[in-house]
């Protein structure tokens, strides 16, 4: 993340994302494949196997490590076209989604949010961030599904709506997005209107 200025002056917290070239890799049809689909390619791959190597073949490029299915697009693509971050205004939203950043094995206090057990005296040692009683008596004698426990956080896909492309840098294809998207550094994401 960073931050520019508005035309009022204001700091805008913004992320900078490269959007393309992306390469059209496969347009399906409702008569071959049984629905409307655009499959657009981004990044070379650096070893490739048969099928990846034959599957760009077809559309005149090199073979992609990340390759997305969008349906209900407007324009007509052909197979071989590039899309560009020109495909983007500036003012208008898009919808991004990506795999969070993983925190590995966390408690309740973070995971899900627990107070704690409280206060700090009062004979608590060691219990400040712990669960507290997740089960009832001798009936129903077990611990419920879907309890909210400690466990692995993160690494979901996630969908971050509604967010405003500030700028869109055509010779570098840059997409200046305001917020946060999700995911490490040099993570993919997947943009769409």
């Amino acid at each position: 993340m960073t931050s520019i200025f508005d035309e009022n002056g204001k700091n805008v917290p913004c992320t900078v994302i490269e959007a393309g070239p992306c390469v059209v890799t496969q347009v399906r049809t409702k008569e071959v494949d049984g629905y409307e689909a655009l499959q657009l390619g981004f990044d070379d791959r650096k070893t490739v196997n048969k099928a990846a190597e034959g599957h760009a073949k077809k559309a005149g490029s090199a073979a992609k490590r990340k390759v997305v299915e969008f349906q209900g697009y407007n324009e007509d693509f052909k197979l071989g076209d590039s899309v560009t971050v020109e495909h983007f205004k500036e003012g208008e939203f898009v919808d991004i989604a990506g795999t969070s950043k993983g925190k590995g094995f966390q408690g309740v206090v973070k995971r899900h949010g627990f107070g704690g057990v409280g206060q700090a005296t009062h004979g608590q040692h060691n219990r400040l961030r712990a669960p507290g009683s997740i089960g009832a008596a001798s009936y129903p004698a077990r611990v419920f599904k879907g309890m909210k426990m400690a466990g692995r956080m993160g690494g979901e896909k996630v969908k971050v709506e509604n967010l405003r492309v500030l700028k869109v840098v055509a010779d570098k294809n840059l997409l200046v997005v305001k917020g946060c998207v999700p995911g490490h550094k040099n993570s993919y994401v997947i943009i769409s209107k």
